[in-house]
Order: structure tokens, then sequence, then C-alpha cells
């Protein structure tokens, strides 16, 4: 699918609308240069387009008890199309696994996981990560300290 086409004022929109959703339309219109009435029928086309998926609030995990955040790379029993899709089935369903990305490589797929605590991500890896029938192994990289985490999409 080749991208959609931006001009300018959709990469205004699209910068001030990420770093900050609850935007009102006025302000908005204020920030990119345009009056409010085509500043949201932009905002519309761009989300009819699927330019813009969603609107979120950014939750600190920490204050709401799952404050750790592991990355556990899996490998795969086997590689076909079978054993993929019953991997990816199986990890929708586990809120914990917050990104799922299969990838080309030293494994077959990295995960971002959010828990409480080291003990809680044990537990969710011996009673549900590994006993995935296509999962062979997990190996899980713990950070030290975030230095960056961004949620905002660079546009050229």
């Amino acid at each position: 699918m080749a991208p959609i086409k931006l001009d300018a004022i959709d990469r205004r929109i699209l910068r001030a609308l990420q770093r900050d959703g609850r935007m009102q339309n006025i302000e908005l219109a204020k920030e990119v240069g345009l009056s409010p009435s085509p500043c949201l029928r932009r905002v519309r086309l761009l989300e009819e387009a699927g330019v813009i998926q969603r609107y979120v609030a950014v939750v600190d995990g920490a204050k709401v008890g799952v404050g750790l955040t592991v990355f556990a790379r899996v490998w795969f029993k086997t590689q076909d199309a079978a054993m993929t899709q019953q991997f990816a089935e199986a990890v929708r369903r586990f809120p914990e696994v917050v990104e799922c990305y299969l990838t080309t490589g030293e494994c077959d797929a990295l995960l971002r996981i959010v828990t409480a605590d080291l003990n809680s991500y044990w537990r969710f890896q011996a009673d549900h990560l590994t006993r995935i029938p296509s999962v062979q192994s997990v190996k899980t990289d713990v950070p030290m300290e975030t230095v960056k985490r961004s949620f905002e999409i660079p546009l050229p």
C-alpha cells in the first residue's frame, strides 16, 4: 500500500496531535495556520484515510501497579505459517503483551511486556508465554533505565 500524500499543513496537524491528542480544534487550527472549519475537515479526512488510527491516553504504568517493562525474544519450534499464526493469536489474548513483532534475524518474535514486578513477569512467562505450543524458547531482557520513550512518528 502506497503512503498517503501529505502536504505541509497535514504534517503540522499530525505533529500537533501526536504531541497532544486532546487539543481542541480551535487551538489546533491556530497552531497550523487554518481557520477551524478547514482544520476540522482535514483532521476528519486524515481519520477516514486511516492516517490517524485512534486517540489514546498514555498511562504511567508505575502509578497503576505495572511499572516493569521487559523485552522477550521468542524462538519458535518451526517457522511455518500455522505455528506463526498460532503464536500471534495467543499473544493477542495477553494484556501483558503490549507490543509484538515478528522478526527476521536471531529470534522469531520480539515482545514488549508490562507487569508489576519480576516475580509477576516470571509467573506470566512460566504460566502463559512458554506454554504456547509454537514457542521453543524465550530470552528476556530487562531494561535498566528508560532513556527515551516516544509515541510520535517522525514526519518528513
